[in-house]
């Protein structure tokens, strides 16, 4: 007996709405790359420095916000089976891969925020004499936006893989349970 299929719709939705999310804030990290200040955008006053602030700012900003939406749609995905009005159901067990597919998109998840933070922060304007950090002007290095861009997709590649493995183990398991009692 499979899954009713308004449960797998509903997975399925979720999946694409997870996925699709993932995608905007990779398209947005991709042209924060492209919007970000360069070396000419620096000015030098022989003491001071001043650095405008760059549109990566806003995309990266709205690029952290995709990126966190898309980890909290995936993995209420995986946990919805699993936790069921604060009791674990006993039927649905999360298999090892999706669990190191898992620990792979949370690991993902953190080093891309943290580029993006810091990548985002230094797009943001710094002014005479403040600068970005100790008074001094910080660029954004070039692949960074791109870096951060290339591990959205590791992490929402990885969490829908383990969405959908859990999904196929659990209907597997379903499949043996009733085989096994008529038998």
């Amino acid at each position: 007996m499979e899954s009713p299929p308004r449960c797998k719709f509903t997975l399925i939705f979720f999946i694409i709405v997870s996925l699709s999310i993932g995608l905007v804030s990779f398209a947005l990290c991709i042209v924060s790359e492209i919007k970000r200040n360069k070396k000419e955008d620096l000015r030098w006053n022989g003491k001071l420095c001043y650095l405008p602030s760059s549109p990566a700012f806003r995309l990266g900003m709205a690029s952290i916000v995709s990126l966190f939406l898309a980890q909290i749609i995936g993995n209420s995905i995986l946990f919805k089976n699993y936790c069921s009005e604060g009791k674990r159901n006993a039927q649905y067990k999360i298999p090892v891969v999706a669990r190191i597919l898992l620990l792979i998109s949370w690991l993902s998840f953190g080093i891309a925020v943290i580029l993006l933070i810091a990548a985002t922060s230094m797009s943001r304007r710094q002014h005479y004499g403040e600068g970005w950090l100790n008074g001094e002007c910080y660029l954004v290095k070039g692949g960074t936006y791109t870096g951060s861009a290339i591990l959205i997709i590791v992490t929402v590649g990885t969490l829908i893989g383990s969405a959908v493995s859990t999904i196929k183990t659990n209907q597997a398991d379903q499949g043996r349970k009733i085989h096994a009692q008529t038998g």
